[in-house]
């Protein structure tokens, strides 16, 4: 299955990974491992996570309060948001249009 990434998504898991680099070196790259590792679950199995809003899923990353917001388009995996579960929970539906 292909995997689409939104801009601002993008820009969301490179600034969230630069944040936990400058805290402790390495956790960066974990964080990036976890974040590649739920991707790779997505795009096996993209209906496994649960739905947050109409057919837009969100899969939770494990040891970060991240989540990846994303939905299927044809047999494409779109990346809609990497987002801080504890901030703004609702930004991201804009880009859902």
């Amino acid at each position: 299955m292909r995997v689409r990434w939104h801009g601002e998504a993008r820009i969301e898991a490179d600034e969230a990974a630069s944040f936990y680099g400058a805290r402790q070196p390495g956790l960066d790259r974990r964080f990036l491992d976890i974040l590649e590792d739920a991707l790779q679950r997505i795009s096996r199995r993209p209906q496994m996570y649960p739905k947050v809003e109409g057919a837009i899923h969100k899969c939770r990353l494990p040891r970060f309060p991240y989540g990846v917001i994303y939905r299927m388009k044809s047999e494409t995996v779109e990346i809609l948001a990497i987002m801080h579960l504890k901030r703004e929970p609702g930004y991201w539906k804009a880009r859902s249009r």
